[in-house]
């Protein structure tokens, strides 16, 4: 059934605004808004002092019937938005008209996922085509004209666990695509598909076979079970590595369900033909004890070849992780001191600084949210340890102003009990092998920090009254914008994190926000309809601020 999208417009008011500059076009095609996932724009048009003027200029309302986790970042080409739902409704409104042009809604199969219903956005092909993965792992392509589906592959099967939520990301005429589900005993892949065709160009698993398997990869000879580490960098992971070594045997086909979901959208870099990937938990998720060790590639950030589908390098930030604190933080590219490097914002509290080239570590910065007891065991008892098992940094993905070498973090503060006990597996049902706990009392909160990448100490932080998931965005003016639980949305200065200027949007501002140029116009588009995980005030609505109309005509 078609459902006519609603409008609301801002009443005209009076201000003055800034110069404007654009970028290109102004558009934004991609759901990190480059292929480096970075999340910075270089337009002027808002500034650090027009901003507080800013007002919403349109809401959408999507008009679905089932409400979930509003996480999608739209998309924007040609003046015409793109936007995703929990559910998979995926829509296209004209910015002119501001009228909605198509409406597709997948019809959902058998639906399996840990963390409640939601999508990330979607890709676009040439103008051509768009591309959304699904809750029942399905890649739609459809008509970016008609919303008709063009073709339809399912990438894994949805009644063991497999699922999509983030946005697929282009490169050339192939469209990547990974799978979520590592609480369910998948064996996580990444997928490249025709643009055009849908034909399966290759794939990357992300759980490496032993010797002699087909899907044996050279980069982890001794398959998943790594190198044994005792450590993570100079972090004892307080493992029994003789006990594993002596399971091994008994668990030799652990690796088929080892879990390993690729829960973000990857970043690429053209010039060294390279995919970045951020690798999920093991399964089952906090019982270490049937899957002896490194577990790889959980927990990793991976350098894929975008041709071959080979893998290049892993840097694993927890061996055998019995925590949770798995990579699922989109990876971002930067030029950093003379070299490229790839940064992750780790459920572990640290922003990690790789190598591109190499995956060696550059530098592991200063915690970001609060640890103690880091990496210790998870007991009968319970055993308290910080981050929780949120993080940290969740999936919110980062920005990153390559001018100031700041990367943008939204962080979580969620003390918790890790408890343990056993469970065997079984087809499609949670497995996480033991249980995270918060703790009665304890003050949970967010923070939102700016980290200096140079040297890795923390520039600023705020601090805001709920965990933080939903990610950010920053532009060369100078500002930053970032969204809370309690709805509000928040643009801060880049440089001393002073906030310059709040909204409430009535319902979870959760998702990473963008901005685009349209008719001459700055907007900063962010979706606030909560978030199912923490319970936050749910909606459906797409709000698009900017600068009063008459203030941007008298510009």
């Amino acid at each position: 059934m078609r459902i006519s999208s609603r409008w609301w417009v801002a009443p005209v008011l009076v201000a003055v605004a800034g110069p404007a500059a654009a970028q290109g076009t102004g558009d934004w095609t991609t759901y990190g808004g480059n292929d480096w996932n970075q999340r910075y724009s270089t337009l002027k048009s808002i500034t650090p002092a027009n901003v507080s003027q800013m007002v919403p200029r349109k809401i959408f309302q999507t008009g679905i019937s089932k409400l979930g986790s509003f996480e999608n970042t739209p998309i924007v080409q040609n003046g015409v938005m793109y936007v995703t739902t929990p559910y998979n409704t995926a829509m296209a409104y004209d910015l002119k008209t501001n009228k909605e042009l198509w409406r597709y809604e997948h019809k959902l199969g058998t639906t399996i996922t840990c963390c409640g219903p939601n999508n990330r956005g979607v890709a676009i092909h040439g103008g051509t085509h768009v591309y959304m993965g699904t809750l029942d792992a399905h890649l739609v392509a459809l008509d970016a004209k008609t919303g008709k589906v063009v073709w339809d592959k399912e990438v894994g099967d949805p009644a063991f666990g497999y699922s999509i939520t983030h946005a697929p990301l282009i490169i050339g005429d192939n469209v990547i695509v990974g799978v979520s589900g590592g609480e369910y005993g998948i064996r996580g892949h990444v997928t490249a598909y025709n643009a055009v065709s849908g034909d399966q160009v290759w794939r990357w698993y992300s759980i490496p076979a032993p010797k002699g398997d087909p899907t044996y990869d050279e980069k982890a000879p001794n398959g998943w079970w790594g190198t044994w580490a005792a450590k993570a960098e100079a972090h004892d992971l307080h493992r029994d590595i003789a006990k594993e070594k002596a399971d091994s045997a008994k668990y030799a086909e652990s690796w088929k369900v080892g879990g390993g979901g690729v829960w973000m959208t990857p970043a690429y870099d053209k010039a060294l033909n390279s995919i970045f990937v951020a690798v999920g938990n093991p399964s089952p998720d906090l019982d270490g004890a049937s899957r002896p060790g490194d577990n790889l590639y959980t927990d990793a950030v991976v350098a894929i070849d975008a041709t071959t589908g080979k893998t290049k390098w892993y840097y694993q930030t927890v061996p055998h992780d019995v925590w949770d604190l798995d990579a699922v933080s989109p990876p971002v590219v930067i030029n950093l001191g003379g070299r490229k490097a790839v940064v992750h914002a780790g459920k572990t509290a640290w922003v990690y600084v790789l190598d591109a080239e190499t995956g060696k570590l550059i530098r592991k910065t200063d915690n970001f949210t609060p640890q103690e007891n880091m990496f210790a065991l998870p007991s009968e008892k319970g055993t308290r340890m910080l981050p929780g098992a949120n993080g940290g940094a969740e999936w919110s993905p980062i920005a990153v102003d390559p001018t100031l070498g700041y990367a943008f973090v939204a962080g979580l503060h969620q003390p918790m009990n890790y408890i343990t006990h056993s469970a065997p597996y079984e087809k499609g049902k949670l497995w996480l092998g033991s249980a995270f706990v918060a703790i009665p009392g304890e003050e949970q909160y967010g923070l939102y920090s700016a980290v200096n990448l140079k040297t890795g100490k923390i520039a600023w932080q705020n601090k805001v009254p709920q965990p933080m998931m939903g990610g950010a965005l920053a532009t060369a003016t100078g500002l930053t914008f970032t969204g809370e639980g309690n709805g509000n949305f928040n643009a801060y200065n880049s440089r001393t994190g002073k906030l310059l200027w709040q909204f409430n949007g009535g319902a979870g501002c959760n998702s990473a926000p963008m901005t685009f140029m349209h008719g001459g116009e700055q907007f900063i588009a962010v979706a606030c309809g909560g978030n199912f995980q923490l319970s936050y005030p749910l909606g459906d609505a797409v709000l698009v601020f900017g600068l009063p109309k008459r203030a941007v005509a008298q510009r």
